[in-house]
């Protein structure tokens, strides 16, 4: 079954590529638009692409819908329900020829054997350690935000690992948790840029994107690019922003 089932809504994506979702558990956001964003524009031809605790597919699959029509996509979820939805969106748009869906841990080396081979990977890791926060009563939720299964440090060791030569990793996380810059240098990844994500001018960034290559293929120092400005101060969308998803191919509607 492909159309939405009870507690589930049908919403768009990209283009006419639409996405399954549960009403009320772990949906696509701001933090997935802007990852893969960064990842589609840092690595634009791109052909073998690896989604890292896909979730329901949001991240991995817009970045796809930037792509030429010959790259493929891996994603690794380790939640059953999480991966039955993306398996479901993937019959939904006919993209299961271009779109692996493995169920399993990214800490298992199992869920992906490959080394050196995708030119492009992109992480949304939960950013709370288990025990810090108010865990959600609906599973799905609560594995997209507490380290269940693993925190920054296992997505960039895996990442590192699956990566080829030239590629790049795309990374979203929470802005003042400085654990991403030195998960990469435990992994031998190097900084290629960051930007910080501000959720409403005025208040303090909510998230910062980072853009990862292996040591000693970028500089070392990165570079610091203009932040995103996701509404302004009265609360608006910025026209910065709706660009960006208007880039993405999102149209705001649901079916």
């Amino acid at each position: 079954m492909s159309a939405p089932g009870p507690g589930e809504t049908l919403d768009a994506l990209a283009g006419t590529w639409r996405i399954l979702q549960l009403a009320r558990g772990h949906r696509f956001s701001t933090d997935d638009m802007v990852c893969a964003w960064a990842a589609a524009g840092t690595q634009p031809r791109a052909r073998y692409l690896l989604d890292l605790g896909a979730g329901i597919g949001s991240v991995g699959l817009l970045v796809l819908h930037r792509m030429a029509p010959e790259a493929r996509l891996v994603m690794v979820e380790a939640q059953q329900v999480s991966h039955d939805l993306a398996v479901r969106t993937l019959a939904l748009n006919d993209l299961a020829g271009r779109v692996e869906a493995r169920l399993g841990d990214l800490r298992d080396p199992a869920s992906v054997p490959e080394t050196a081979a995708f030119d492009l990977v992109t992480c949304s890791p939960p950013y709370i350690p288990a025990g810090k926060g108010v865990e959600s009563p609906v599973p799905q939720r609560a594995g997209a935000r507490i380290e269940l299964r693993g925190d920054v440090y296992d997505y960039l060791r895996t990442a590192a690992r699956a990566l080829a030569p030239g590629g790049r990793v795309s990374l979203v996380f929470n802005a003042w948790d400085e654990r991403p810059l030195l998960a990469a240098k435990a992994a031998a990844l190097a900084l290629h840029w960051r930007c910080e994500v501000f959720f409403r001018a005025g208040n303090p960034p909510s998230l910062a994107l980072y853009v990862l290559g292996h040591r000693g293929e970028v500089e070392e120092a990165g570079e610091v690019r203009e932040p995103i400005v996701v509404r302004d101060a009265r609360g608006r969308y910025t026209e910065g922003y709706l660009a960006l998803r208007r880039e993405m191919g999102h149209r705001w509607m649901r079916y």
